[in-house]
């Protein structure tokens, strides 16, 4: 589990490989990745946007940016959390993924980013190497 706490907003990241969704001789890998949102301020907050960048083994970087998550704006009031999955193809056996969410206070108007844990994309199709 990755945990990054930003503005009193804490994420908890938990990235799962999913074997059965996978296709390692095709190069085709899958992860799901559980997100958990919370507010651990004092003002109500809505999270409006996302930003995420993913970087496989080989290198390569994708950017993913949209309104929401999973189609929806969660409203946050002080000690409440959001919890939802998604997941990522790669074509590559590993990668590492970090992002940030764009936040907004309903009180104010104050709009602020908090930041996404960067968070390894691990599968057992990865060759390791010792130096």
């Amino acid at each position: 589990m990755y945990v990054k706490t930003t503005k009193a907003i804490r994420i908890t990241a938990r990235p799962i490989f999913l074997e059965d969704k996978s296709v390692p001789e095709e190069m085709k890998f899958f992860w799901a990745y559980q997100i958990t949102i919370k507010n651990t301020g004092k003002e109500t907050v809505c999270l409006k946007s996302r930003y995420w960048q993913i970087t496989d083994s080989f290198g390569r970087v994708f950017e993913v940016k949209g309104e929401g998550v999973v189609g929806l704006q969660p409203v946050l009031k002080p000690g409440e959390m959001f919890e939802y999955t998604s997941g990522t193809p790669l074509s590559a056996p590993s990668g590492v993924m970090v992002g940030k969410y764009e936040m907004e206070t309903l009180s104010s108007g104050q709009v602020f980013w908090t930041d996404i844990p960067p968070f390894s994309l691990d599968s057992p199709h990865q060759l390791k190497l010792l130096h």
